[in-house]
């Protein structure tokens, strides 16, 4: 099978969860990544998603104490997702799939370059309000809510592989379970 280079970075993207080496991220590595974020489709165009890249030494360490597990302790950067719920259209927004979309893409850029990252969202967004916290200390408008942090730096240890289930037990051709 053919496997073209973002084939590859796709199937080789992984989440890191562990420490990072302490290498800085350049500007420009930091810049690509957040314009490959803004570069995601969004419903009817709404752009929902702004995103905010923090690389500055104090202003990190205020983050990762308001962050708390060690989740980011030793990355050297952190990106900030950002989203607005506006109305596409009649009732109906897109912000989740606008701000999951400019992850995905910004997870496939950190990959891209040699970086590992993961999706924090949930530790962001629960009752205690991380996200709200430091969209505070970021200076970011009450219409923003604050919904995912990804830490970016260079991994410390090997990235693993998870353990994916077998390509025929979710995706056939033709209906759902289908054998051909």
């Amino acid at each position: 099978m053919r496997q073209p280079e973002l084939l590859q970075t796709i199937l080789n993207r992984r989440s890191y969860r562990g420490r990072y080496d302490g290498a800085p991220v350049p500007r420009e590595d930091l810049q690509a990544i957040l314009e490959a974020g803004l570069a995601a489709p969004s419903g009817c165009n709404k752009q929902t998603t702004s995103l905010i890249a923090v690389d500055d030494p104090a202003l990190l360490a205020d983050l990762k104490k308001l962050i708390g597990p060690p989740v980011c302790a030793t990355a050297p950067a952190i990106i900030c997702v950002l989203t607005r719920p506006i109305i596409a259209y009649g009732d109906r927004t897109y912000f989740v799939q606008d701000y999951a979309a400019a992850i995905e893409n910004m997870l496939l850029a950190i990959c891209a370059l040699g970086y590992a990252s993961c999706w924090y969202e949930g530790h962001i967004t629960d009752a205690d309000d991380i996200g709200g916290q430091m969209a505070k200390r970021l200076g970011v408008p009450e219409d923003y809510r604050l919904v995912c942090a990804l830490p970016v730096g260079v991994p410390a240890a090997p990235v693993r592989e998870p353990l994916k289930k077998p390509f025929a037990e979710r995706a056939w051709f033709n209906g759902f379970g289908a054998k051909e």
